[in-house]
């Protein structure tokens, strides 16, 4: 009697297992943005943004990190203000830029794999490029992979 239940209980631990590992491997890789041009080429030469007609730092220089995920079809999905620096009110904004992207497959990602990375919108942004680059650092985040 005992043999009889051996392979439904089995059957029910690999249920589990598989059960709790899907969500991990339905993850999108996560890729830094200087390196998301392997799997997906931006296509936009320009891009639309809704910008607010008052807010609190609009004409500070600032930067703002979104995340997102190119989706199989070239299409940001999952877009979401993740930080801005200063506060201010132009994460809106940011977030609504991202949104208009379009992106096409990469040569090495020709099954149209979806990647999660984040882009920096800058503003009021410096003109020389180590003070830039400083605004810039400010909005990166941690945990993407190069």
């Amino acid at each position: 009697m005992k043999f009889t239940f051996r392979p439904l209980r089995q059957a029910v631990l690999l249920a589990l297992a598989l059960g709790f590992a899907a969500p991990v491997l339905a993850q999108p890789r996560k890729v830094d943005q200087q390196d998301l041009y392997r799997y997906w080429i931006l296509l936009n030469t320009k891009v639309q943004m809704d910008a607010p007609n008052s807010g609190m730092n609009l004409d500070k220089p600032g930067c703002v990190a979104v995340t997102y995920t190119v989706g199989s079809d070239g299409v940001p999905m999952d877009v979401q203000v993740a930080k801005v620096v200063p506060k201010s009110d132009l994460g809106p904004m940011a977030r609504s830029a991202v949104t208009n992207f379009r992106y096409g497959p990469a040569l090495k990602n020709h099954i149209g794999e979806p990647i999660a990375t984040y882009y920096i919108v800058p503003f009021n942004a410096p003109q020389d490029p180590a003070q830039r680059q400083k605004l810039m650092d400010a909005c990166k985040l941690p945990g993407y992979t190069p």
